[in-house]
């Protein structure tokens, strides 16, 4: 495989990244060690392990390098859903509010917030949101109103240790719908006020597509489809939509990728 001067070896593997197996990265290592500085072996063997990653490695590789860290310390994955009809209701309300809290240096879920919230504008849920969502009426009946809700999840949030000025953390959402739009909206019509935490977050469409190249029109969907991920779940389940977020961003973590805020400041 390698001639005397170890080129054919580098060639191979920068070429064949994708049929080339992870189990061997290590012999190929020795093989080629004797002939290379040490400093440029490493940093070759680095592209190497993230090309076997973006092929499809990402697991083996996860166990043979850890990934580069993040800026936080946790990321919060957040998915709302709320009433809706065909034409659009109005106001939207919040029907369900789940957070996963995602460690930054691991990328696993370390606690799930996840209530249900009873709308009062439009109690009734439509058919067309049962079916788009799966909450039906019984779900949100009797339960907490947002404004209990917002409380609980500022309860959670000090649980956590997340309202720590020394801990950094941010939300997640799929698309900017959820926190530019629809809980300062709802918030504004019910004359409540928006916790600071909410007013910056990660969009991971645009994070998908600043680490792939090309924009999730589909979102989830596409998403997942590009990074070989199966769906978790339910679509338009607002808990299993953050199980989904949550996967895509660690995948997208372990092939390299450092999250930054895309939101701009209020």
């Amino acid at each position: 495989v390698s001639d005397a001067s170890g080129c054919s070896m580098i060639a191979l593997l920068h070429t064949g990244a994708a049929k080339f197996p992870p189990n061997l990265l290590s012999r190929s290592r020795q093989a080629v060690s004797p002939l290379f500085p040490a400093g440029v072996l490493e940093g070759f063997f680095s592209i190497v392990s993230r090309k076997l990653a973006s092929h499809g490695f990402g697991a083996s590789m996860a166990a043979m390098s850890s990934f580069p860290p993040q800026r936080y310390h946790y990321f919060l994955v957040l998915d709302f859903e709320a009433t809706c009809d065909k034409p659009q209701i109005h106001p939207q309300e919040i029907i369900e509010f789940p957070i996963l809290k995602l460690n930054g240096r691991t990328m696993e879920i370390e606690s799930t917030f996840h209530m249900y919230v009873q709308p009062v504008v439009h109690p009734q849920l439509t058919p067309f949101c049962t079916e788009l969502t799966g909450i039906i009426q019984g779900m949100v009946d009797g339960q907490p109103s947002l404004q209990q809700v917002l409380e609980r999840v500022d309860e959670w949030m000090a649980k956590e240790g997340l309202l720590d000025p020394s801990v950094k953390s941010i939300f997640v959402t799929c698309g900017d719908w959820d926190l530019k739009v629809m809980l300062p909206g709802q918030c504004q019509y019910l004359g409540l006020p928006v916790a600071d935490y909410f007013k910056q977050w990660i969009n991971l469409k645009k994070a998908y597509s600043f680490a792939m190249g090309s924009w999730p029109k589909n979102g989830l969907l596409d998403m997942n489809k590009g990074l070989n991920l199966q769906h978790i779940g339910r679509p338009h389940s607002g808990i299993d939509d953050c199980k989904n977020i949550a996967n895509i961003m660690k995948t997208l973590a372990h092939r390299g990728f450092i999250f930054k805020q895309t939101s701009k400041p209020f």
